[in-house]
């Protein structure tokens, strides 16, 4: 394994750590406290969540202004998006799961080792539906 892959994958460790802490100490590994905020009952996430968008904008669309290259060698990339049907579809069935039982893919991740039986079916859950998602895109 090459000096630049080692420093990669412990970067990669780093901003999994860092992301995983502060989704648990914003609370939002609790289902419950995603409930509340989707009912409107809590708005505290509103605050995490404008936080995080804010900071990953400013870094995102400033980072390459200041440094032309990234850290660890590469290229900067755009990500096309198209906004159709199925950017739509997907988008209201994601909603609706993290709705239905309050708990969204990271945050799954992060409380998995709570212990926690709903949000270990939950991603159970998750986890299924990505498989059958693929399965299914790779019959056409």
């Amino acid at each position: 394994m090459s000096a630049n892959a080692l420093l990669q994958g412990l970067a990669t460790l780093l901003a999994g750590l860092l992301f995983g802490i502060g989704l648990s100490y914003a609370g939002m590994t609790r289902p419950e406290t995603v409930l509340d905020f989707l009912n409107f009952r809590d708005l505290g996430l509103l605050l995490v969540l404008g936080s995080a968008v804010t900071v990953n904008l400013l870094v995102y669309q400033l980072w390459p202004r200041l440094r032309p290259t990234p850290l660890l060698g590469g290229s900067y990339q755009q990500r096309p998006f198209v906004l159709d049907r199925r950017s739509v579809a997907g988008g209201v069935l994601f909603g609706l799961g993290w709705g239905i039982c309050g708990v969204c893919p990271g945050p799954a991740l992060t409380a998995s080792g709570s212990g926690d039986g709903g949000v270990l079916l939950a991603l159970l859950g998750i986890v299924l539906g990505a498989g059958l998602h693929g399965w299914w895109a790779g019959r056409r």
